[in-house]
């Protein structure tokens, strides 16, 4: 196994982690079923997104907390839903990569997660 040093191997953890996730029984539907996810448009946000926190090369600008609110509001997102995403992430991760960056994107993953789950949890009891 290699160690996650490109946006070559961004790309790839990327486009495997939305592989099991399009087809996981957990939360897959959300993605295919309440966002109706377009991955040729979803999948190059996601490599900026990763290639921007883990390398430093900002290619990413957006507010991922502000597109998931929408999701939420049609169908709670709960934090098993996240610590589930997180378990994907991880498998992934370990996968296909080895080394101080691999650690780093599942413990960035993590804390996005955690984070993540506490808002949408916090917006649907103030609904």
């Amino acid at each position: 196994m290699k160690n996650l040093e490109t946006r070559e191997d961004i790309e790839l953890l990327v486009d495997k982690f939305y592989e099991k996730v399009a087809t996981d029984e957990t939360i897959g539907f959300f993605f295919n079923d309440v966002a109706k996810v377009d991955w040729s448009h979803h999948l190059p946000k996601m490599y900026s997104f990763w290639e921007t926190l883990l390398l430093g090369n900002v290619s990413y600008k957006g507010n991922p907390m502000a597109v998931h609110f929408p999701i939420n509001k049609k169908l709670a997102m709960q934090k098993a839903h996240f610590a589930h995403w997180v378990k994907l992430w991880t498998q992934t991760v370990e996968e296909n990569f080895v080394g101080e960056m691999a650690e780093m994107a599942v413990y960035k993953a993590t804390n996005i997660a955690n984070l993540m789950g506490y808002k949408m949890e916090t917006a649907k009891k103030l609904e």
